[in-house]
């Protein structure tokens, strides 16, 4: 049996994730859920290691990765994340996983697989975690996201530049929506290209049709099922963009900064 140890402090996401973990292998017996980085430097302090570790690395008092400063940690990490999926996808090597929140089932079961190789087989834990804790301490490049957006407009191209969207649309056709009112059609094959050209930090994913600026946000209603609904700021205020009960621990967290 495999004893893993879950740092998570959105309690709906550590339920999910126990859940999942369960119907994707029923070797894995998770021991403790850890609500904080006080807590699990406490429990770390005061328990043998598991065989493997799912880490959220924003936790609501800290960062994940101060655990490896202070303790020496050779077993399979699993790092559950919504931010810095860039520079995580450098670092896929032995020993180290990511999943993006919301975790898809397929993934989490690869991941899983994965480290009960590296368990089985009795490896150690890989020094890259040195490097990629360094590469996500350091504030990302601006040149890794997309400054401008080309539009034709009446058989000419010009410049949209990215800080002034407000959000990004799928109907039939992708959109840009800019604060002052403009709709323009840009040409990219999926919601996820653009996804990626975008600075994380002022942009959201909210669901399959929406990627919003967080100036563009008016308000947030909570609604059943601990859903959510985005009303955003004139003049595109009649839109009401609706967000998984999933993604909405992530979302206040990303808003809350």
């Amino acid at each position: 049996m495999i004893q893993a140890v879950i740092v998570e402090d959105e309690e709906l996401i550590a339920e999910e994730l126990q859940l999942k973990i369960k119907q994707a292998a029923a070797d894995i017996r998770v021991i403790k859920v850890l609500p904080s980085l006080k807590t699990a430097k406490k429990w770390f302090f005061e328990n043998p290691l598991p065989d493997l570790i799912f880490m959220d690395i924003q936790l609501s008092d800290g960062v994940s990765f101060e655990l490896f400063n202070t303790y020496k940690i050779d077993c399979p990490v699993i790092f559950t994340t919504a931010y810095d999926e860039y520079a995580i996808r450098a670092f896929k090597v032995n020993g180290v996983d990511y999943l993006l929140k919301p975790i898809d089932d397929e993934e989490l079961s690869k991941a899983i697989n994965k480290c009960r190789s590296i368990i089985e087989s009795k490896q150690t834990f890989p020094a890259d975690i040195k490097q990629l804790m360094l590469k996500l301490s350091q504030p990302q490049s601006p040149a890794l996201y997309k400054e401008k957006f080309i539009v034709n407009f009446r058989n000419q191209w010009f410049a949209v530049n990215t800080k002034d969207i407000a959000c990004i649309m799928k109907e039939n056709l992708h959109y840009i929506l800019t604060f002052s009112g403009d709709k323009h059609i840009i040409d990219f094959a999926s919601m996820e290209e653009i996804e990626e050209l975008l600075d994380p930090r002022f942009f959201y994913r909210a669901n399959r049709q929406f990627i919003i600026h967080i100036d563009a946000i008016h308000s947030v209603t909570p609604k059943e099922n601990q859903k959510l609904t985005l009303t955003l700021k004139p003049p595109f205020n009649k839109l009401q963009i609706d967000m998984s009960r999933e993604k909405a621990p992530e979302f206040k967290k990303w808003m809350d900064r």
